[in-house]
């Protein structure tokens, strides 16, 4: 405990901020100096009206949305797949970072979350990218790696869905990722719990699936069949190259 009357940095109080950086400040800083005003106006327009909807803690970051745009880029990905779209930030993103013939197969249980973005996502002029597919991601996925003609047939994938069948969409993913493709999951740090004292004041379901991601990260760590690296942009996103 500090014995002098130097002001402590502003930490926040309870574990569940989307930003896992302990100043509100500095991230606002990175907002407003890197972020926004590189953001495309149909991004902002996308960000701004979920910002308004009641589950608006689900959608991607826009820090995390710049990321993705920019490693798309950097791997030039024309053929990926997203396993929960919610209102669509983050398949903007990457909509707006594959070529004129890119395709996104997006995947969501709920279309009613989908169309609100879908607008913004017409406007902007990627819609034709977007195979939006309603539904549980598991058969669909289990189909698709039945079909041996589709292994190895994606660039990059990210999923950022329910967070105890990670493992599970693992297992079939690094069949349908291509050697040297990428996957992303989302959430890996979860809301900083992970560390957490036993005493924490954690949010129902963020206690609820705290082991699910803990697996998922002692799992990939020790995943022969991939190269990771786990940075803490947003709530944490895991990258895995697939090698093998």
């Amino acid at each position: 405990m500090a014995t002098t009357g130097e002001a402590q940095p502003a930490k926040h109080q309870e574990v569940g901020h989307k930003s896992l950086l302990q100043s509100d400040a500095l991230y606002q800083y990175i907002l407003e100096t890197s972020v926004y005003p590189r953001e495309p106006e149909s991004m902002k327009e996308l960000r701004e009206v979920t910002a308004k909807h009641p589950w608006n803690l689900m959608t991607t970051s826009a820090d995390e949305g710049q990321f993705l745009n920019l490693l798309l880029k950097l791997i030039n990905a024309k053929n990926t797949m997203e396993i929960g779209v919610y209102t669509g930030y983050s398949l903007l993103s990457t909509a707006l970072a594959l070529p004129e013939d890119g395709k996104i197969l997006a995947l969501d249980i709920n279309r009613e979350n989908y169309e609100i973005g879908l607008p913004i996502i017409e406007k902007a002029g990627v819609a034709h990218k977007i195979d939006f597919r309603e539904g549980p991601a598991l058969p669909l996925l289990d189909e698709m790696v039945n079909d041996v003609k589709l292994h190895g047939s994606f660039d990059f994938i990210f999923v950022d869905a329910d967070k105890d069948n990670y493992l599970n969409y693992h297992k079939r993913l690094i069949d349908l990722i291509k050697i040297g493709g990428v996957i992303g999951y989302d959430n890996t740090l979860w809301n900083g719990s992970l560390v957490a004292p036993p005493d924490a004041p954690l949010r129902k379901y963020v206690r609820y699936y705290r082991d699910f991601v803990l697996e998922l990260n002692k799992a990939l760590a020790v995943d022969p069949r991939v190269e990771i690296c786990q940075l803490p942009v947003g709530d944490g996103i895991t990258l895995c190259r697939r090698i093998s």
